[in-house]
């Protein structure tokens, strides 16, 4: 199968796969298998369910709601009336949205001055965050009552509301997807923090006229882009039946084709991603959680097995054993710099999948991203797809 036009970027995300579709490629087409379904069983981003829509029935799974949106964006087949008369009025109901937010709330508009100098920046930063105790009195006012002053400004986040308003109009059809896609890749283009949610920055002396440069960032230009190039990517594509799922991986396992192609992209390290992208999963849950800590972190944030060391064995094995239930085939992608050794993924193999799968590893160089976690911004990995293809010979 030829990998076809790189697929459209929406979110910066830790273990994207986006860079190297063509070794994932590689890896499922040497499984050799005929079969009409494909599943993706971590998603995250949706661009590997997306890159095999066209040659796949594809189900594509995440426990994680806003990993649904991008799967979703990225196989949904676009009717001939989102366009760019579409993109106008989405913008204007947007615009209308923002200014009745305004009008009803004029006391709690804070502007940047041209030449704000550091003690006021700090003092207005202060002062929209403190918003978190003001009782609003409209709807959808979730950012800029939990997240004012901290990723992005007030008016960003009034901004995200009123997109996240607009969209509610149109869930159940593909624009709901197409507008909450091109909202988030705008959210990551104005966040002050290192490319992902887990903090924000603190406001020092040095990073003032950065964290200013962001605070000043204005949400169109991002959504505009965005937006037109998801509707040109997604038109007239193969119209195969796809099912988009936000299931425990363990139950979405029960429920895939048997025979199905499994791709499996679990987390590597100890960071739980619903710490890192828990704004992404209260923008489109859009439901007034309770938040805790700098972050503001949902408290009902999903905890992985993948992540715990006293439990990554265990997760695994759940992994191989679900896969062999179906009778499926798997391609699983790890790294060396993962909880567990590639050897150890291997017994845990041979232990549950027994003498039914034959084996191959392909391995690749890569480097990934650490989003700020440390003072190296990338790290050099050995990235490989272990393919455990169901057959007659030993394991």
């Amino acid at each position: 199968m030829e990998v076809s036009s790189k697929i459209p970027h929406i979110l910066k995300y830790m273990g994207s796969k986006r860079e190297i579709l063509d070794f994932v490629n590689l890896a499922v087409t040497s499984l050799n298998v005929e079969t009409e379904w494909f599943c993706d069983l971590f998603s995250g981003t949706g661009v590997v369910a997306g890159q095999f829509g066209d040659n796949y029935s594809v189900l594509a799974n995440d426990v994680q709601m806003y990993s649904s949106v991008f799967s979703n964006t990225y196989l949904t087949n676009l009717d001939e009336f989102i366009n760019e008369e579409s993109l106008k009025d989405i913008i204007d109901e947007a615009t209308f949205y923002r200014n009745e937010f305004i009008r009803v709330h004029p006391r709690l508009v804070f502007e940047y001055p041209e030449n704000i100098d550091f003690h006021t920046f700090d003092d207005l930063e202060k002062r929209e965050r403190q918003l978190i105790d003001v009782n609003f009195d409209m709807g959808f006012h979730l950012f800029a009552k939990y997240y004012s002053g901290t990723y992005w400004s007030l008016d960003q986040c009034i901004w995200i509301d009123s997109f996240r308003a607009v969209a509610e109009k149109y869930k159940g059809t593909s624009k709901y997807f197409i507008i909450l896609s091109s909202l988030i890749f705008a959210m990551s283009y104005m966040s002050q923090s290192t490319g992902h949610y887990a903090q924000y920055r603190d406001l020092t002396a040095s990073n003032f006229e950065d964290i200013l440069s962001y605070r000043k960032r204005g949400i169109l230009p991002y959504f505009e882009r965005k937006f037109l190039e998801l509707i040109e990517y997604r038109r007239n594509r193969d119209k195969r039946m796809h099912n988009i799922t936000t299931m425990d991986f363990e139950d979405c396992l029960r429920i895939i084709p048997f025979g199905s192609i499994v791709y499996a992209d679990p987390p590597y390290q100890s960071v739980h991603y619903s710490r890192f992208y828990h704004a992404l999963e209260t923008l489109v849950k859009y439901d007034y959680p309770d938040v805790k800590f700098k972050g503001r972190y949902r408290e009902d944030r999903h905890q992985s097995i993948f992540c715990i060391k006293t439990k990554v064995e265990l997760a695994f094995t759940k992994l191989f054993k679900g896969v062999s239930n179906r009778n499926a085939h798997l391609c699983l992608s790890y790294a060396d710099t993962g909880m567990i050794s590639k050897e150890k993924i291997l017994d845990l193999a041979k232990r549950s999948l027994g003498q039914e799968y034959s084996v191959n590893i392909l391995t690749k160089d890569h480097v990934h991203s650490k989003m700020g976690r440390s003072d190296e911004k990338e790290q050099e990995v050995v990235e490989f797809i272990i393919n455990f293809r169901k057959n007659d010979q030993p394991i």
